[in-house]
């Protein structure tokens, strides 16, 4: 019978909580920070309405800022982002036969973000669903084909669909918010990049392939809107995705990496100037 003990009593509970996937995720707001690119504080984090979404440093292991996320559609959208970022990795490692590591992959948004985002959720009326994740690491482990596997990564994106209908009104251009959320991507992929640089881990690679994913579709759902609002902010997107496609060309981890960390960092800065002007 599949459980979330189970879960972590496979994946070695010290792994999860100290080391593994875990480190390389409760890393990626350090990794923007280091770089002047903090999640919680960045401005594609900030919201649309004067910025009352970042005040920087409150954010969760995963560098969500669920306080700002009740009241803020960007802050909000990021965390169902990045939800749906290691849910892609999870599904595209276990294709690859990285089965350890989707497994990981998908249990790891429950503490990394839906537990700080269980009251947001409640308040917006949003069914839990964190099960269906450890459900879905458990399946893993438990052998199920991939046929399986992508009728349980369905239904995650579906329950993330019905979350964000469901984020907090607001005034703001529904095309900005969109925007920063999708940079706020392009920067945590960029990070994990120049993580996955330093060594030859695949774990933040396979971060970073995450966020890169979901940056190019939510981008390919807005670039219409986003071009309308602001052409050079559009550019700049395209220039950033176009880097990160060369960048996580797969789940499965290229022996040598062909884009220079530098390269994607500046294009990442290059689409917050746009965002900023």
């Amino acid at each position: 019978m599949r459980s979330t003990l189970k879960v972590w009593t496979q994946l070695g509970l010290g792994t999860a909580l100290a080391g593994g996937l875990l480190a390389s995720c409760s890393g990626e707001a350090g990794e923007q920070n280091e770089a002047g690119h903090g999640s919680a504080g960045s401005p594609a984090a900030t919201a649309g309405e004067g910025g009352e979404g970042g005040e920087g440093g409150e954010g969760g292991e995963a560098g969500i800022d669920a306080a700002a996320a009740a009241s803020d559609p960007v802050a909000y959208g990021v965390a169902l982002a990045v939800v749906e970022a290691h849910v892609v990795a999870a599904r595209d490692a276990f294709a690859e036969g990285r089965k350890a590591e989707a497994a990981e992959m998908f249990a790891h948004p429950v503490s990394e973000v839906l537990v700080d985002m269980a009251p947001v959720f409640a308040k917006q009326g949003v069914a839990d669903f964190s099960a269906l994740l450890t459900d879905a690491s458990g399946a893993v482990l438990d052998g199920e084909n991939a046929a399986q596997i992508t009728k349980r990564y369905e239904a995650i994106i579906a329950a993330l669909n019905a979350a964000g209908a469901k984020a907090p009104p607001s005034s703001a251009n529904t095309s900005m918010v969109a925007a920063r959320i999708i940079a706020d991507q392009i920067e945590r992929a960029a990070a994990m990049h120049r993580e996955a640089a330093r060594g030859e881990d695949y774990e933040p690679y396979l971060d970073g392939y995450g966020f890169a994913r979901v940056a190019k579709t939510r981008f390919a759902a807005s670039s219409g809107a986003i071009k309308a609002s602001d052409p050079a902010l559009h550019q700049a997107f395209v220039d950033a995705l176009d880097l990160l496609g060369q960048a996580f060309p797969s789940a499965d981890r290229p022996a040598r990496l062909a884009v220079p960390a530098g390269a994607l960092m500046a294009a990442s800065s290059k689409v917050m100037l746009e965002l900023g002007s």
